[in-house]
């Protein structure tokens, strides 16, 4: 008989795609679609990567090391020390972005049915790359009153059993913006260390911050030298978001050795995606300050013109491009397909990411969605219009 894998039926959909068909279908009937569901930004790649790609210096497509190349690893390095951390090229796999290098790690530090606790809401797909591997969430809850900020670290104290293998967090957040402090991430250092686990960190979106505070990498702590596992990618640092590169960052060389192996298991990373992300960090220029002030006009016309909807909940984000905003809705999923379904203003409707597929706790984020301001400025308040408009014709609107 032929039979589907009970992890098969357990994997979620992701809320950031799930509702494309809709999205689809829309255009279909010539109706113009605002994707602020999507991390996708509109911003060029930069020029140094589309020239190079014209004049790459070889005939063949080749495999590279399973760690990724020397170049490439090289100037991840050089980009890190520039940041003041101590790091060389043997303390980097170069991974298909960022994903791959979490599929890693789960597969690396955690049996079937051990833990990992991760603050929710939390990146989307966190849901699916631990159903993969068969390792369980323990979320620990943050709320919106507070900008969704780090919760009490007594709550990670609460969570933490004989089967939790790592913390994990999103740092700048994604789907909130939230960016944690020196202070916070001291806390959870001393947690790790108490109770010898590992503490894992996204940091893909270390380079977008709206705020005075310096970015604080959980690699800036020496004590967590063996602990420290970070997620890196190139996806939105250069807007390389279809090259599929990024790496595992650890000075663990235990774990290191362990990645190898399974990264010889998956053959090698791409040679184009490496090549296109080595020039990327050779000709940085200017590019992520004139990226980040970009950001930050564009979070500001998003965030103050959702502000002036009646009902809306809006946090400021202070990093990444996204904000996770409460709607005065009954079902934050119903109305989005609906405004895919069943709605167009003057031809044009907008998609959004649920909220609830941000969490892993059930009934959660019944009334939130994720937004991504990676749209131009005219792009963003005519998206901002129809929602208001939407809202107000939409027969689940609570008043």
């Amino acid at each position: 008989m032929l039979v589907l894998s009970d992890k098969s039926q357990n994997m979620p959909a992701s809320p950031i795609r799930k509702l494309v068909p809709y999205a689809d279908a829309a255009k279909q009937r010539g109706t113009k679609v605002y994707h602020l569901n999507i991390g996708q930004p509109d911003i060029e790649s930069p020029q140094a990567v589309l020239e190079g790609l014209k004049n790459f210096p070889s005939n063949i497509i080749s495999y590279t090391h399973s760690e990724g190349t020397l170049e490439y690893r090289q100037a991840l390095a050089a980009y890190y020390n520039n940041r003041g951390i101590d790091v060389t090229e043997k303390d980097f796999i170069a991974t298909l972005g960022g994903s791959e290098a979490l599929l890693f790690i789960f597969g690396i530090i955690a049996n079937p049915g051990d833990e990992v606790i991760i603050p929710e809401p939390f990146y989307a797909n966190y849901n699916g790359f631990t159903c993969e591997n068969d390792v369980n969430i323990v979320p620990v809850p943050s709320s919106i009153d507070n900008n969704f900020g780090l919760p009490p670290v007594e709550e990670f104290a609460k969570k933490i059993t004989d089967k939790t293998r790592a913390i994990l967090i999103c740092n700048p957040g994604n789907p909130t913006g939230y960016v944690y402090s020196k202070e916070e991430l001291e806390q959870l250092k001393e947690i790790v260390l108490e109770h010898d686990i590992y503490l894992i960190a996204d940091e893909v979106y270390a380079e977008y911050l709206y705020t005075e505070e310096p970015f604080t990498s959980i690699l800036s702590f020496p004590e967590l030298k063996n602990h420290a596992i970070v997620i890196d990618s190139e996806s939105k640092r250069f807007s390389l978001c279809g090259a599929r590169s990024g790496a595992i960052v650890t000075r663990n060389q235990e774990f290191m050795n362990v990645a190898m192996r399974f990264a010889q298991a998956r053959l090698s990373p791409v040679e184009l995606s490496q090549y296109m992300a080595t020039l990327a960090h050779q000709n940085v220029g200017t590019y992520f300050e004139d990226c980040r002030a970009e950001y930050l006009k564009r979070r500001d016309v998003l965030v103050n013109g959702l502000k002036e909807i009646p009902g809306v909940v809006v946090p400021n984000p202070k990093g990444a491009f996204y904000c996770m905003i409460q709607l005065p809705v009954d079902n934050a999923e119903k109305f989005a397909i609906w405004l895919l379904e069943s709605f167009n203003s003057n031809g044009e409707t907008v998609m959004l990411a649920p909220g609830a597929g941000f969490y892993s706790t059930p009934n959660s984020g019944v009334q939130e969605v994720r937004l991504a301001y990676v749209l131009k400025e005219e792009d963003l308040v005519r998206s901002v219009a129809i929602l208001k408009e939407a809202l107000e014709q939409y027969p689940g609107t609570i008043r």
